[in-house]
């Protein structure tokens, strides 16, 4: 029993004693912490084993402090001479800012005085070279769109590096800058009244490089052997995307064709200025694009246009023919079933014995029964010559749907996002009108060609039931 309680009283002894102490010592402890004893260095038979063992433990933590203090001392050493370090280089940082900042203020001093030196030798040179800086510019930005680039490439470069020359107050412009300058003012006012043929590359709608044969026309047009009207845009031509049209490619074509004479040829009045007019022509869209404008309302309309165009026409057609028969029947003297006035005749031809009244009844009732035949489908153009004006404003109202809708996504600073809905509007109401004005004429003379032939009816079945009348009562 005392054994056991020796050796617990040694274990509580040991760790007390291999505890560090101070706070520092409880830091560099966890940092380091020695192996802790094994359970033979602890147990502890009898006094003098555990007087040892703390001797041992006493020994071995003096010695560990003194390893933490010297290391301690040799890092503080440290640091005190790197803070030195850094305040001497601090020190010679500052002088030579002072030195910088004072050269600085001497060469601000001496840049001045060079300018007013260099200005005082200038004397109107100044005023000479501000004009030529301005026309430059000017010739540069013209250059640099104009057709005659495409011949004579590489100006506008010259021009902007002389402008820069001229900007930098360091050099000064030579003589012979100044008279190309001049040169290139008088080509280009000259250039743009020739016609001139010659090689060079021209890109296609599909981005492939070709050499080709072109003709410029002043600086308003340039178009290759083949008809097609090209564009020129940072040194590069380029074939349209889409030619105008119109006869202006014939033309194109018998100008780039022709070795003297006069030619017939339509120019771009904006070509100087970047040929916007051409621009504007290639993306008018043609009629199909404007018919497939008015989308699905459109074609609607399209369809019920076409449908009145061929009834109207079939009843011409069909009441020119029955007119002629008409005709021919007043001109005999016998009636024929092949036409509604001899089918009309037949009836008195078949009762000649029958009383006026009951005559007369027959009559009408015959003018009649061939009346619907005369008038068929005048109705339905009716119908459709009122019809087409709604559809169109349905049109319009659905393109105004659209148009609101493209406001609220993209918002109204951009008119091409409008652009669909607004043209879906006007396409389906010019549809509507154009539907509905030619099927009014239409109806107009089909009814009109209807009715004359059944006055024609009337006006011989009246005549024969007074006939008729007439020879009852004598």
């Amino acid at each position: 029993m005392r054994s056991q309680f020796l050796k617990v009283s040694a274990l509580a002894l040991a760790s007390a004693l291999f505890t560090p102490l101070t706070l520092g010592q409880e830091a560099e402890a966890e940092v380091e912490a020695p192996p802790p004893p094994t359970p033979q260095e602890v147990a502890a038979e009898n006094l003098d084993q555990l007087l040892e063992l703390v001797e041992r433990g006493q020994a071995r933590a003096s010695a560990e402090n003194q390893a933490r203090e010297q290391r301690f001392s040799s890092d503080k050493a440290n640091q005190t001479k790197a803070l030195k370090r850094a305040e001497d280089e601090r020190l010679r940082e500052e002088r030579r800012s002072a030195r910088l900042e004072k050269k600085f203020e001497e060469n601000e001093l001496l840049i001045a005085a060079k300018q007013e030196q260099l200005k005082e030798r200038l004397g109107t040179l100044s005023e000479l070279f501000g004009h030529l800086t301005a026309a430059s510019g000017d010739l540069a930005s013209n250059v640099e769109v104009s057709l005659v680039s495409s011949e004579y490439p590489g100006r506008e470069g010259f021009l902007k590096a002389l402008i820069a020359k001229m900007s930098g107050s360091d050099q000064l412009p030579r003589i012979d800058e100044i008279e190309k300058v001049w040169f290139e003012l008088l080509r280009e006012i000259r250039e743009q009244g020739e016609i001139s043929r010659y090689t060079a590359k021209v890109a296609t709608p599909s981005g492939e490089l070709s050499e080709r044969e072109v003709v410029r026309v002043g600086a308003f047009n340039i178009i290759d052997t083949e008809g097609n009207y090209l564009s020129f845009n940072i040194d590069q031509l380029s074939e349209l995307p889409r030619q105008p049209g119109g006869g202006f490619n014939g033309q194109a074509q018998d100008l780039a064709s022709a070795q003297s004479g006069l030619s017939q040829f339509g120019i771009d009045p904006t070509g100087p200025t970047g040929g916007s007019f051409l621009a504007a022509i290639i993306d008018s869209p043609t009629i199909s694009e404007r018919w497939h404008q008015g989308g699905y309302v459109g074609y609607a309309i399209t369809a019920v246009g076409t449908f009145a165009f061929i009834l109207a026409i079939f009843r011409l057609i069909v009441l020119t023919s029955v007119g002629g028969k008409v005709s021919s029947q007043l001109k005999s003297t016998s009636a024929r079933a092949d036409n509604p006035l001899g089918r009309v005749l037949k009836v008195h031809e078949d009762n000649p014995n029958m009383d006026p009244e009951t005559l007369e009844l027959k009559m009408a009732e015959a003018v009649l029964s061939e009346t619907p035949k005369l008038e068929q489908g005048l109705t339905l153009l009716k119908i459709i010559a009122a019809v087409a004006p709604l559809m169109g404003l349905l049109g319009t109202v659905t393109g105004m749907i659209i148009t609101f809708q493209a406001i609220t996504i993209f918002g109204a600073g951009d008119p091409k996002a409008m652009a669909g809905g607004i043209s879906s509007a006007l396409v389906t109401t010019v549809l509507g009108l154009l539907v509905a004005i030619p099927t009014v004429l239409l109806h107009t003379v089909v009814n009109g060609r209807s009715q004359r032939i059944i006055h024609v009816l009337n006006e011989q079945a009246t005549g024969i039931v007074a006939e008729h009348s007439e020879r009852a009562h004598n």
